[in-house]
């Protein structure tokens, strides 16, 4: 799904707070927001196979695009190093061509007739919802030869 991007501003981020890209009608958790460097990158892969990259810039907002550059078929984009132009536009350069790709609308910088798709991000709390955080006990029944849980855990 490409959406246009909402650059998320996270001045009061915790480390315990988790990136979340917009699947569907749902919001995914994909990484922690520790995990995010200031002008670099992260891949993530996404449910239903699909790779982007999402990154934190100087300010703190947090922008995800595909991971794939469209120029050589590489999933490498997670991979480049922010900048921005003279105009305060962001973008990500490719570590490969070099070519660059604006964050919040996908566009080519370099050449008008490309565009990467864009994911809506926001910052989320760490806190699992409800369902994830039924415990369920690990029983001997739930045990494998070697003690490993087998199942639900």
């Amino acid at each position: 799904m490409t959406t246009t991007a909402t650059a998320t501003t996270a001045t009061t981020a915790t480390a315990t707070d988790r990136v979340e890209l917009r699947t569907g009608t749902d919001w995914t958790p994909v990484c922690d927001w520790a995990a995010l460097v200031p002008g670099r990158g992260v891949a993530v892969l996404l449910p239903d196979g699909r790779q982007a990259a999402v990154f934190r810039d100087h300010l703190g907002r947090v922008h995800a695009v595909a991971n794939r550059d469209p120029f050589t078929g590489a999933y490498v984009l997670s991979r480049g190093l922010l900048g921005s132009t003279p105009d305060g536009r962001v973008y990500v350069a490719s570590p490969l061509l070099k070519q660059r790709f604006d964050l919040l609308t996908g566009a080519c910088l370099d050449d008008d007739t490309v565009r990467i798709p864009v994911h809506s991000a926001r910052i989320g709390s760490a806190q699992p919802p409800a369902a994830a955080r039924q415990h369920h006990p690990a029983g001997p029944a739930h045990r494998g030869r070697n003690g490993a849980a087998r199942g639900r855990v």
